[in-house]
C-alpha cells in the first residue's frame, strides 16, 4: 500500500467534520424522466419512452452543494435565480437539503436553469434545457458581493462553480477572489469558457483535459503536453495549484516544481454526470480539513469513482468512500473500522438511507477465540452490515471483576476490527449497550443462546432479536482457567 493511500485511510475520519464552506455559481435543477422503450413511434423514426418515474436533483453548483452537505459540511449558497416556478422549486430543494440560502438573489426576467433528461434502460436518450445564459445584472452582482463581504469571516473555504450561465461574471469572480485573499481564505474554482483571466489569483482551478487544452491552446495528447498545459495555467493565472482532471486516467496537479499524477480509482462507469462537481467538492472538503494535495486528490478520485458507478447526478457519502477504499485496498489498516459513537450514528443513518440492514451485537470479547468468531459469522449472516459494541475497560471490571479485562479495550476492538465479518466496532462505557442501540437503531439485535427465556437489553428498540448458540467449551473464562492451571 502506498504512503498516500495509507494516510488517506488514516484520515478518513476528518478532524473538522463540519467546515463552513461558501459555494457560489450557476444553480440549476437536474430533472430526470425514467422509463422504458418497447417500440418506435409511427410518426417519426424515434423511440417512444413510457415514463414510469420522475425525479429532481440539485444540479450545477447545486450538485457541488449537495456533495458537500453529504460529506457533512455546513454550506452557504450564493447565486442568482429567476422569479419563476423553477426558481421556487430550486430554493425549496436547497433549504430541504440543509443549505443556507440567504445569499441567493432573485432577478426579475431571468429564467432559472432546469435540465431535463429522459432515461430509458439506464441510458440517457435526450436532454432539453430551459435557462438564461446572459450575465446577471449589475444590481444582482452587487447584492451578491455585498452579502459575501458581510459574512466573509464565517467561511473556511470558498468554491466557485462556473457553468458559464452568467452568474460568475469577470467582475464578480475577481472581486470574490481578492476579498478572500484579504482574509486568507482559499478559493477553488471549476472553470468554464476560453478566457481564464477572471480566475487569476485563485488557490486552484479544476478544468478537465479538453477545457485545459482549449484554455491554453495546447492539445493535450501525452505527458509532455499535459505538463506544458498545467504549468502554463498555473503561471498565467497565478494559481497556487493547477488541477487537470483526466477522466479514466485520474487527476494531475501542478505545484511550484512538479506534476503529480494520481491514477483513477474507478472500477465501473455507468454515468459521469456530475463527476466534476464531486471532484471539486471533495477537494474542497479535504483542503478545508488541512489535507495536503496528494491526499486530497486521492480522496477526490475515490469519491468520483463512487459517483460514476451510479446513474444520474449523484453524491458519495464518507462511509461509501471508505467502503470503496477498503475494497480497492483490501489490506487497509483496521483502525479505520473502529468508530466513535458520533461517527457510528452518522454511518448508521447513511446505511439506512441506502436500505442496508444493520445487525448489532455486543460483548467484552476479552480473549478472542473460535467461539467468538463463529458467533460473529452467524450474526453477520442476518443482515448487510455488522456493528459490534465492545465494553470499555471500566465497564468490564464492573461486570467481570477487578482482574478483567485481560486485554485493554483498544486491543480488543482492533482484533474485532480485523475480522472480515465485522464492518464497524464501537467502544461503549456503560454497563449495557442500551443507549448505543438506541442511537444506532439497528434492525437486528444478536445475543448468545444463554439469553433464551431472558430479557435482552435493547429488544424493545429493534425489529427482531436473534439468539445464537455458543460453541460448546469455547469461552474466555475456560481459556483463563486453563492458563492459570498451567502456570
Amino acid at each position: 500500500m502506498s504512503i498516500a493511500i495509507f494516510n488517506l485511510l488514516m484520515k478518513i475520519n476528518f478532524k473538522h467534520p463540519h467546515p463552513q464552506i461558501l459555494v457560489v455559481g450557476d444553480l440549476m435543477i437536474d430533472h430526470y424522466l425514467w422509463g422504458t422503450c418497447n417500440r418506435i413511434s409511427p410518426e417519426a423514426p424515434v423511440q417512444v419512452i413510457d415514463i414510469q418515474k420522475e425525479t429532481t436533483l440539485l444540479g450545477g453548483a447545486g450538485n457541488v452543494v449537495n456533495n458537500l452537505l453529504t460529506f457533512g459540511a455546513k454550506v452557504e449558497v450564493g447565486g442568482v435565480i429567476g422569479n419563476d416556478e423553477a426558481g421556487n422549486e430550486l430554493m425549496g430543494m436547497l433549504q430541504k437539503a440543509g443549505a443556507g440560502t440567504l445569499l441567493v438573489q432573485v432577478q426579475e426576467g431571468r429564467k432559472t436553469s432546469k435540465k431535463s433528461r429522459i432515461i430509458a434502460a439506464n441510458q440517457q436518450v435526450v436532454r432539453y434545457d430551459k435557462e438564461s445564459k446572459d450575465n446577471i445584472s449589475k444590481e444582482s452582482e452587487q447584492k451578491l458581493l455585498a452579502g459575501i463581504e458581510k459574512n466573509i469571516l464565517q467561511y473556511q473555504l470558498i468554491i466557485l462553480s462556473d457553468y458559464n450561465k452568467g452568474v460568475l461574471t469577470p467582475t464578480l469572480t475577481q472581486s470574490i477572489i481578492n476579498l478572500a485573499k484579504q482574509h486568507g481564505i482559499k478559493v477553488l474554482i471549476d472553470p468554464k469558457g476560453t478566457d481564464y483571466t477572471k480566475y487569476t489569483g485563485a488557490f486552484l482551478i479544476t478544468p478537465n483535459k479538453k477545457e485545459a487544452s482549449t484554455a491554453t491552446n495546447i492539445e493535450i495528447k501525452d505527458e509532455h503536453t499535459l505538463q506544458e498545459a498545467g504549468f502554463l495555467l498555473k503561471r498565467n493565472y497565478r494559481l497556487t495549484y493547477a488541477v487537470i482532471t483526466l477522466s479514466e486516467e485520474g487527476i494531475a496537479f501542478f505545484d511550484e516544481q512538479s506534476m503529480h499524477k494520481i491514477p483513477t480509482k474507478a472500477k465501473a462507469v455507468y454515468d459521469v454526470t456530475g463527476a466534476g462537481d464531486t471532484v471539486l467538492a471533495s477537494l474542497g472538503f479535504a483542503i478545508a480539513n488541512d489535507w495536503n494535495m496528494i491526499e486530497a486528490c486521492n480522496f477526490a478520485n475515490y469519491a468520483a469513482a463512487v459517483v460514476i458507478s451510479k446513474v444520474g447526478s449523484a453524491t458519495a457519502t464518507l462511509s461509501e468512500i471508505q467502503e470503496y477504499i477498503a475494497s480497492y485496498v483490501p489490506d487497509f489498516n483496521s483502525d479505520t473500522v473502529i468508530k466513535t459513537r458520533e461517527e457510528i450514528v452518522e454511518i448508521a443513518n447513511d446505511l439506512r438511507k441506502r436500505n442496508k440492514k444493520i445487525v448489532f451485537t455486543n460483548g467484552c470479547f476479552d480473549v478472542l477465540h473460535l467461539g467468538h468468531v463463529k458467533y460473529l459469522e452467524k450474526a453477520k449472516s442476518f443482515g448487510d452490515v455488522l456493528i459490534v459494541g465492545v465494553n470499555a475497560d471500566a465497564s468490564v471490571k464492573r461486570l467481570k471483576g477487578e482482574e478483567r479485562p485481560i486485554n485493554p479495550e483498544y486491543d480488543r476492538a482492533y482484533l474485532l476490527a480485523s475480522l472480515n465479518v465485522v464492518d464497524y466496532v464501537v467502544v461503549f462505557e456503560e454497563d449495557t449497550p442500551y443507549d448505543l442501540i438506541q442511537a444506532i437503531s439497528p434492525e437486528i439485535l444478536v445475543k448468545g443462546g444463554d439469553y433464551q427465556g431472558k430479557e435482552v437489553v435493547g429488544s424493545n428498540l429493534v425489529k427482531e432479536v436473534k439468539l445464537v448458540s455458543f460453541v460448546e467449551g469455547k469461552s474466555t473464562t475456560n481459556i483463563i482457567k486453563k492458563i492459570k492451571n498451567k502456570v
